[in-house]
């Protein structure tokens, strides 16, 4: 099962060109929110970000898995929140915000399916000895000539002034 939280403005008739970003709890994330940033206010399109909310794996007591995954949802809804503020700042506009609860792979596929004004994908790699990052390697080994929309990488230890000279 799935929702979306489109934000307040948002006019389905007025189909802009969608930068999506993941809103993860990595150390890149900001490099990729500056980098869809840039893009977006250089290219007349938009922000989106997602946030995936897991399933929670206590099913022994409905109340408590119930109140558990309320609680992440207010969790990745004010986590949204601040970026969108960190959005509107660099980039002047209020991004659209999509919480999905589910498997982060799954959602985000289905969701690149869905909604026909994401254009772009954009992920940053983390820095670090062990790899891009889990979605990176599985949408680079897995499913990257099967998705309709181009995936940008941006490397993560990117500083927003390196980011502004590429944008």
């Amino acid at each position: 099962m799935s929702e979306d939280a489109r934000s307040e403005g948002t006019n389905n008739n007025n189909s802009e060109r969608l930068f999506l970003v993941i809103a993860d709890d990595s150390d890149e994330l900001e490099a990729a929110v500056t980098f869809a940033c840039f893009r977006a206010r250089n290219t007349g399109g938009r922000v989106g970000l997602l946030r995936v909310v897991e399933p929670a794996d206590f099913q022994h007591w409905a109340a408590v898995g119930n109140l558990m995954r309320e609680e992440a949802r207010a969790d990745a809804e004010a986590l949204l929140q601040q970026l969108a503020g960190q959005v509107i700042e660099k980039q002047g506009k209020y991004p659209v915000l999509f919480v999905r609860e589910g498997e982060r792979k799954e959602e985000l596929l289905s969701l690149i399916d869905e909604e026909p004004d994401i254009r772009v994908l954009v992920l940053a790699a983390a820095t670090g000895a062990k790899g891009p990052g889990p979605l990176i390697s599985f949408l680079t080994k897995k499913v990257i000539g099967r998705m309709r929309v181009p995936v940008t990488i941006v490397p993560g230890g990117l500083t927003t002034e390196q980011i502004d000279a590429l944008t």
